[in-house]
């Protein structure tokens, strides 16, 4: 999958904001180039939630491990939930850290290297082997972030 054939699919699924941070916008830099998908029905940014999945580009400080910095690389990461995360990973999201996975190997869901101890996947450059999951995973990421979201007062 491509970045914006996830981009593409995520927002399908309605009331999905992507969220694609550019110079001029006011966001940080290092934000430049990824794209922060929010359910958002009204269209703006939420100020009580985290988005529900990222595509990210490059390497963050301290999160170097994807080596995302390779050329045409980049880290689709899903909010899955602890029972999404035990049932694909086979241990607790608390035990990520435990877990035998090399965050930077293309096409392999894997726990987040930073954040899957709060219940992330992700994988580098999703493709044929991991297509299908990916799109079941972003399936019920969206339909968690719907039943969380709380519309502004």
């Amino acid at each position: 999958m491509s970045i914006d054939e996830i981009i593409d699919f995520v927002t399908g699924l309605g009331g999905v904001l992507a969220c694609r941070p550019a110079p001029g916008d006011g966001s940080p830099e290092i934000s430049w180039g990824d794209t922060f998908f929010y359910y958002a029905p009204d269209g703006q940014v939420p100020t009580t939630t985290q988005p529900f999945a990222t595509i990210v580009t490059k390497d963050y400080p301290g999160d170097e491990r994807s080596r995302l910095n390779r050329p045409d690389t980049f880290r689709l990461n899903v909010f899955a939930g602890k029972d999404a995360f035990t049932a694909r990973m086979g241990a607790r999201p608390r035990d990520a850290g435990t877990l035998d996975t090399d965050p930077s190997v293309p096409d392999r869901i894997v726990a987040h290297p930073v954040y899957g101890t709060l219940g992330w996947l992700c994988v580098v450059n999703p493709g044929p082997g991991t297509v299908a999951d990916v799109r079941a995973l972003l399936v019920q990421a969206h339909t968690s972030a719907l039943t969380r979201y709380r519309p502004p007062r």
